[in-house]
């Protein structure tokens, strides 16, 4: 009872957000912000409304994991205090096949779509139906160390040959890229097997698909784990963990994303002129990478008492102006493909063709409801990464989405 109280109590105050008589007020959930951008397109729509609304945003959890309890909780119980719905990635399948957001329909549909990212909206439909509209986006660049490798490796296997031979050299060497058990690791595997030509699941979502690239993404992953370029501390590395290490000057590769960047120069401006960046390493050469996008898509809930405004306020929230200033001061890449050529954009990301290049060619993690379990599935079997068996492992993996894609209901 003591864990229920504090829920409900979070839900009357919400519940009591409509002014009586006066404009209503649309609940907006999303991550926690501490750049402000969030804050400022929920003003600047507010005002854009003409008074029929006001965008009140609210902060979740700070871990995804808390974020989607909140909001699977708050659903379940049909909360009517919710509108627009920050979701990550991988959960639009779930919450649609659970009836808690609407469907995209209409001339709101076409505004969704037009001029976004065709990778990203994917994640934003399931069964043909799109459920939610592309906020922002996400992707992994390689970043080097260009006094240490003038020029950047294209492949894996180019990249442990030069870390090795650094290593031998006495030499800064380290790969950080993120092995700890979580969910950084799923998507390690998920972009390595896209990478090889294959997928996780097969294209109707039903049945595991893996087979020989998925068997190639787990020794990519060994090898790496059990070479001179792998970090001692690989096995319990996330992506901030990655970027200290970067900064502190031990490693010479990165696989991570661009809030790097930013970081690097103000914490290490010495490192950071020699701090570059390319595209992120290819299984075969002759095949592009095709990392794993990240980021947030915006539904609105099923029970909203304002479902046409919610709509309207959410295209609203990720337009051109809320997209830029998303980027420019929350380091978060924009899908709308325009902003690509928006001069200001381009200044403050000087990776943004690497970055749309590597967008256009990405890859999504698995659509489907029961994407919680697969992601466990893939991250506890491979980890740690050093004692991959690549041939059981991934038969593991398959009886394990097997079991997943059999089951019903919510994972909790």
């Amino acid at each position: 009872m003591l864990v229920v109280l504090p829920l409900l109590a979070s839900m009357l105050a919400a519940c009591g957000s409509d002014e009586g008589g006066g404009r209503p007020t649309l609940n907006w959930y999303n991550f926690p912000d501490d750049s402000g951008a969030l804050q400022k397109a929920a003003d600047r729509c507010s005002k854009a409304s003409g008074g029929r609304y006001r965008i009140s945003y609210n902060k979740l959890p700070r871990a995804a994991d808390g974020q989607r309890q909140q909001m699977v909780r708050r659903l379940a119980a049909k909360d009517d205090s919710l509108d627009i719905l920050g979701l990550d990635v991988t959960w639009a399948a779930e919450f649609a096949e659970a009836r808690w957001i609407r469907e995209w329909t209409g001339a709101a549909k076409a505004r969704a779509v037009l001029g976004t990212l065709r990778v990203p909206l994917q994640t934003s439909t399931w069964k043909g139906r799109l459920y939610a509209v592309p906020y922002n986006t996400n992707t992994q660049l390689l970043w080097y160390r260009k006094d240490l490798v003038p020029t950047p490796p294209k492949t894996w296997a180019e990249m442990i040959a030069m870390a090795r031979v650094l290593a031998q050299q006495g030499k800064p060497h380290f790969v950080e890229i993120q092995g700890a058990q979580y969910e950084g690791l799923t998507v390690w595997f998920n972009t390595l097997i896209n990478s090889a030509g294959g997928s996780i699941l097969n294209p109707s979502a039903t049945a595991p698909s893996l087979g020989p690239p998925a068997v190639r993404a787990a020794e990519i992953m060994r090898r790496l784990a059990t070479s001179p370029g792998a970090d001692p501390s690989l096995s319990n590395q996330m992506e901030d963990q990655n970027r200290l290490a970067m900064e502190s000057g031990t490693a010479a590769f990165e696989l991570n994303y661009p809030f790097v960047y930013p970081s690097m120069k103000a914490n290490n401006p010495a490192l950071f002129k020699n701090f570059g960046w390319a595209l992120y390493p290819r299984v075969d050469a002759a095949r592009p990478a095709r990392p794993t996008i990240g980021g947030i898509d915006l539904a609105v809930s099923a029970y909203s008492r304002h479902p046409d405004l919610a709509f309207e306020a959410a295209l609203c929230l990720r337009n051109r102006e809320n997209q830029l200033t998303a980027a420019l001061e929350g380091g978060l890449p924009p899908t709308l493909r325009a902003l690509y050529d928006e001069p200001a954009f381009m200044k403050a990301y000087p990776f943004s063709r690497e970055v749309l290049t590597s967008l256009q060619a990405a890859s999504v993690r698995p659509i489907t409801p029961a994407y919680q379990n697969i992601s466990i599935a893939v991250s506890h079997t491979l980890s740690p990464p050093s004692e991959i068996d690549p041939v059981s492992s991934i038969e593991t993996i398959r009886g394990q989405i097997d079991d997943a894609l059999r089951s019903e209901g919510v994972i909790p």
